[in-house]
């Protein structure tokens, strides 16, 4: 803010705009950061005496997700918290007010709300990979004004299973996450080959974001540091824009106003997706797991 008006970025929009990402330094201040990753090292801790995943979410399946393969006391493996900020007032408090938060206002409109958050983390010996794949299918809405902002909790690196892109293809096709009638969360092996090839790398000291738009191809190799690479990941749509789906991630944070107000308008784009199975598993990591079986 300056002299109580917001800042204009016309270049960092019309960056994302051709881009369909961008990294922003400094979108979180240094005590967002502390208390962010005190409550994440808290949980951590946490996890070295569960031998299963645990907590429970909305729905029913666990808050905690560990990757339970390669999970110990000495080697914590967990990989996934969903939904933190209905149990940390660290993560709502960056959900409602944050650097890059504004940036998706000037980008979308002024009216903003919630759809998800969680942390996604790779520990060191952890393995943690994603296959590519676009959000949207996941997330269909009546409009494609959809975007994902990555909080850095560490430093991210080219060694530590940076987030990788392929610049401008939110402006091309939605992909297919099904093959032979399984919803896989992966486009098929022959796309992410080509992805693989054009694949930038995302990286930044902890405490920027990388703002991503829903349609754009993205995926990530896994951690070969002995440094951790955690993410804290929340989606936020325009206010106008009316999910397709149930929410794959439920939280009573759902639909939160975070930006302007609530209009109460529904606006409609043109398109077709093929909608998205309601996930079983603790995550989407166990869904990108079974393309290993087709």
């Amino acid at each position: 803010m300056e002299n109580g008006k917001p800042i204009k970025n016309t270049n960092l929009v019309e960056k994302f705009q051709k881009d369909g990402f961008l990294v922003l330094e400094n979108a979180l201040t240094d005590s967002q950061l502390l208390a962010l990753n005190s409550d994440l090292s808290m949980w951590v801790e946490e996890s070295r005496g569960n031998e299963k995943s645990y907590g429970k979410i909305m729905d029913g399946r666990p808050r905690f997700d560990l990757q339970l393969d390669t999970h110990s006391f000495d080697n914590p493996a967990l990989r996934r918290i969903t939904s933190p900020a209905e149990i940390s007032k660290a993560c709502l408090d960056v959900v409602k007010d944050n650097k890059a938060l504004d940036l998706v206002s000037e980008i979308f409109g002024p009216n903003i709300k919630h759809w998800t958050n969680k942390i996604n983390l790779k520990l060191p010996g952890s393995g943690t990979e994603v296959k590519f794949h676009q959000d949207f299918p996941y997330e269909p809405h009546s409009n494609e004004d959809i975007m994902t902002v990555l909080y850095f909790l560490d430093d991210v690196t080219l060694e530590n299973g940076p987030l990788e892109v392929i610049a401008g293809s939110h402006n091309g096709p939605l992909y297919s996450l099904w093959h032979d009638g399984v919803f896989t969360g992966a486009v098929s092996a022959e796309i992410e080959a080509e992805c693989k090839t054009k694949a930038i790398s995302c990286v930044g000291k902890a405490g920027s974001a990388c703002l991503m738009h829903s349609k754009l191809m993205h995926g990530s190799k896994s951690n070969k540091t002995q440094s951790a690479r955690s993410l804290f990941i929340v989606s936020y749509t325009a206010e106008d824009a009316v999910n397709l789906a149930e929410n794959p991630l439920p939280s009573e944070l759902d639909g939160m106003i975070v930006r302007g107000k609530k209009t109460g308008i529904v606006r409609s784009t043109s398109y077709s997706v093929e909608l998205p199975e309601y996930p079983q598993e603790v995550s989407f990591f166990d869904q990108q797991s079974k393309m290993k079986d087709i």
